[in-house]
């Protein structure tokens, strides 16, 4: 296969990452040794995500040919890119839970939901809780009117069969 074929499809191949992923952070790995890169690797090694060192030229190709050429000017330098396809939180919460530890890697900017992001909310998003705690936050909050509704309706079923309970033992004694 000829050089630039192998270019060509190495581009298309970058362009199917970013259009498919709900996440893209671009990250400065300068610095890291293999071994840090390995460990970063396999604790970003879950289902709908990868980490992969790219080049720039045929990133910035891939970055045009989807219509986000206004990153282009902030990935300048060696980039590792992480492409997450489903999970938005987790792969972000790994990356910052990894610069916490090394304080080697750097991350310069993002694409959430086909939109530019920076830095900051891409740490935003790392700082949320996982999703299971906010559903589960949400589904508290649903079912609490209907648990208070439950009481109210119990509390007015005893008062009642108490009046009642009342009434006969009027009748009973007289």
């Amino acid at each position: 296969m000829p050089k630039l074929e192998v270019k060509q499809q190495k581009v298309k191949e970058i362009e199917e990452r970013i259009n498919n992923a709900k996440l893209v952070v671009f990250t400065d790995y300068r610095g890291l040794t293999v071994a840090e890169m390995t460990n970063l690797r396999s604790n970003l090694r879950v289902p709908g995500v990868k980490f992969k060192v790219v080049t720039n030229t045929m990133t910035e190709f891939a970055l045009k040919n989807t219509g986000h050429e206004d990153l282009i000017p902030h990935i300048e330098g060696p980039n590792a890119v992480l492409f997450s396809d489903e999970d938005v939180v987790g792969p972000a919460k790994t990356i910052f839970d990894f610069i916490a530890k090394y304080k080697k890697l750097e991350v310069k900017v993002g694409i959430l939901e086909g939109q530019m992001v920076g830095k900051e909310n891409i740490k935003a998003l790392a700082d949320l809780p996982p999703r299971e705690v906010l559903i589960s936050k949400v589904l508290g909050t649903m079912q609490a009117p209907i648990t208070s509704f439950v009481y109210v309706l119990n509390a007015n079923l005893t008062g009642l069969a108490r009046a009642l309970d009342q009434i006969r033992e009027q009748k009973q004694a007289s």
